[in-house]
């Protein structure tokens, strides 16, 4: 009997270890108003372990932009990010953080501003903030990061520069930015209004042609722009990178064997969570 009960505790000791080592993903709504016709927009969350516990400790938070066509739940179903973001915390690499996903696929799938979509003014304006009442995290620049692939890759560039003041970090993986013939956008009776509202904010036109102090803000983020060597939207990429050296943005540029699919965004996302709060200030960036 005594057997039975000391394999019993130790069992229940284990299972409580190995649950207080876990984050928690939820699939959730919020309300929304900015966005003509929507009443509710999705969002993936991830609370790091032992957010539930605590009740007074407060964390960064992770901005994920998924890309077109894409879902906000594919960074848990395919990029794997409770258990990378799990791993990476248990080992020491990086601070317990908050991961937000938003969701911006459904109605017109685009990340920026058009008259009739106002999704940047909604992200900034509403669901930021939605997230920062809701959830115990530390609100301001040192403490909140951006990342994203593809069409949120470019999002988070965009996102980047035209609010420098909001991120301490902007990491973009195969960002689209800029318009290019698609293949895919051929039978999408919305795909020339995206092509359209994405130059409307090519990142390169803005950085090449905003003011000194514009620059000045963005050099107070930390800038990664990451991309495939086989991938379709490098050479924007490369132009990006030509215009960030041009105007004195630093930044880093990485370029590995790869194209545009999880197999690359997959590692990408580690070195995302990696740097979006080193451990350790990072002095190449200034």
């Amino acid at each position: 009997m005594k057997k039975t009960l000391l394999s019993f505790f130790l069992l229940l000791f284990c299972c409580t270890l190995f649950a207080q080592s876990q984050g928690k993903v939820e699939y959730l709504k919020m309300p929304c108003t900015m966005l003509k016709g929507i009443t509710q927009r999705d969002y993936t969350l991830y609370l790091p372990p032992g957010y539930e516990a605590d009740k007074t400790e407060r964390y960064p938070v992770l901005y994920l932009l998924h890309g077109g066509g894409c879902e906000d739940t594919q960074w848990v179903t395919y990029g794997r990010l409770p258990q990378v973001a799990d791993s990476m915390i248990a080992s020491g690499k990086v601070p317990k953080m908050i991961i937000v996903c938003p969701e911006a696929n459904k109605n017109k799938m685009i990340w920026f501003n058009d008259p009739d979509w106002t999704y940047e003014d909604y992200f900034f304006n509403e669901f930021i903030p939605y997230i920062e009442h809701h959830y115990r995290v530390l609100a301001d620049q040192q403490h909140r990061s951006v990342a994203g692939f593809s069409m949120g890759g470019g999002g988070s560039v965009v996102y980047g520069v035209h609010h420098p003041e909001m991120f301490s970090m902007v990491y973009a993986m195969s960002a689209y930015l800029r318009r290019q013939p698609l293949e895919f956008l051929k039978n999408d009776p919305l795909g020339e209004w995206r092509q359209t509202v994405v130059e409307r904010n090519n990142p390169i036109k803005y950085v090449a042609d905003c003011p000194q102090m514009k620059i000045d803000a963005m050099n107070t983020e930390r800038w990664f722009i990451d991309c495939g060597d086989d991938d379709f939207t490098l050479e924007g990429n490369m132009d990006l990178v030509k215009v960030f050296r041009s105007r004195g943005v630093r930044h880093q540029f990485r370029v590995r064997d790869g194209a545009h699919n999880w197999d690359y965004w997959r590692p990408a996302l580690v070195e995302a969570i990696l740097n979006a709060f080193p451990m350790s200030y990072n002095s190449k960036f200034h």
